[in-house]
């Protein structure tokens, strides 16, 4: 489990397949991401869990500190075919513009590099996803190379472990 001033991420598990459910059902949300049925959102969930048992990170649900409510999700997702650790953020947009998604992804950038030790941190964003690039920005990642994610053209950020030591 990983703590900040307001948050506490914790591992997501197939116990969070409603909640996933929900969050992706709000198009605005979606609409980077995706929607999940309750089936994709379980298959989903499933592999999160293992890539948790295989790799020792994975994605995080986000809570409130203050009240255990559930208010997005942030973490680290392996991508084989890439060979990249991405770190990812989705935020319920009831949420949106406290600075939430800074402040979870912090946490989760110091756990990477000092915990886990790991050299490069990615993060794939949607063209068009000005929210997420400038979450991105704010964390010092740089534009790395243009990919396509899930059949979409994105833009792929990349820092390092000593330029985020560095800031």
């Amino acid at each position: 489990m990983i703590t900040t001033e307001r948050l506490r991420l914790r591992p997501l598990t197939e116990a969070d397949a409603d909640w996933w459910v929900g969050l992706h059902a709000d198009e605005e949300v979606n609409r980077f991401v995706g929607g999940y049925t309750p089936e994709q959102a379980a298959a989903r969930l499933r592999a999160i869990q293992d890539q948790w048992e295989r790799r020792g990170h994975g994605l995080c649900a986000v809570e409130l500190r203050g009240t255990g409510e559930v208010i997005g999700r942030s973490g680290l997702n392996w991508w084989e075919r890439f060979d990249e650790t991405e770190i990812g953020w989705t935020f319920a947009r009831a949420h949106w513009g406290r600075g939430y998604a800074t402040e979870a992804a912090e946490a989760v950038l110091a756990w990477g590099f000092g915990t886990l030790r790991l050299q490069r941190i990615t993060a794939m964003i949607h063209h068009g996803n000005t929210a997420s690039t400038a979450v991105a920005s704010r964390l010092g990642f740089a534009r790395l190379r243009e990919d396509t994610v899930l059949d979409r053209p994105c833009t792929v950020f990349a820092l390092d472990r000593e330029d985020f030591a560095s800031r």
